[in-house]
């Protein structure tokens, strides 16, 4: 049928000290894996960071970028910043991305990225209509430990997410990505045995297109179902 003809379209939030080009190079076998049935479309985030933040770096050729900074220029997950800056220029991003290069149906965030589309998901639960989105996949997240970022997490976030876990993650720890999983009211959790990167071998591949599945067009959304978790040992 041609409604099923036309594959999901997903806004795509790179990591920390990357960018759109970088996660389109870094996703080729995840877009290999989807081709058909979803297609990433990868922003810059609005935030040059510096030099010396970015100087090791391996990709220096292209300017590295950030959604938001813990501290003057710099960026730590697990700090708890007493003045971030930034993140409302990203969402304002992000809105306009939606805005001028969708429809789009859902996000696909990788670790500073994942945590940027958690916080769009949580506005989003609240009705915001900058954010028209029914899903998102997050590889690596974490919620933000800033207390000017803690209304994000304060209610129960009733988006759907698949939530995609490396056990040997050593940038963002799975308890932290874990974490996160738990702000929202149906998670579905992919573990995995590697580190900080967005996996698509088969085992993955299966379990991205099966949540991606639900909201297909002309599928219909799946009923809620609570917490579900995936459990990918060996690749």
């Amino acid at each position: 049928m041609a409604a099923e003809a036309r594959p999901l379209r997903l806004l795509a939030l790179h990591g920390y000290r990357q960018s759109a080009r970088r996660l389109r190079q870094r996703t080729g076998a995840l877009r290999k894996a989807l081709r058909g049935r979803a297609e990433l479309l990868p922003i810059d985030a609005p935030h040059p960071v510096s030099s010396a933040a970015a100087q090791d770096d391996p990709d220096g050729d292209d300017p590295p970028r950030g959604w938001w900074f813990s501290g003057p220029g710099t960026f730590e997950a697990g700090e708890a910043a007493a003045a971030p800056e930034g993140l409302e220029e990203s969402l304002s991003a992000v809105a306009a991305a939606l805005a001028e290069q969708g429809p789009f149906d859902g996000l696909l965030g990788f670790s500073q990225g994942a945590a940027l589309a958690a916080m769009v998901c949580a506005l989003r639960a609240r009705g915001d209509p900058r954010f028209p989105v029914a899903f998102a996949v997050l590889v690596a997240g974490f919620a933000s430990r800033a207390p000017a970022h803690g209304h994000f997490y304060r209610d129960p976030i009733a988006l759907p997410t698949l939530h995609v876990v490396g056990d040997t993650d050593a940038v963002i720890a799975a308890p932290l990505s874990m974490e996160l999983a738990r702000c929202f009211v149906e998670p579905v959790v992919l573990t995995h045995p590697g580190g900080h990167f967005i996996p698509a071998a088969a085992a993955q591949k299966k379990a991205y297109l099966e949540f991606l599945e639900r909201f297909r067009p002309g599928q219909g959304q799946a009923k809620p179902s609570g917490i579900g978790e995936v459990s990918e040992r060996s690749v």
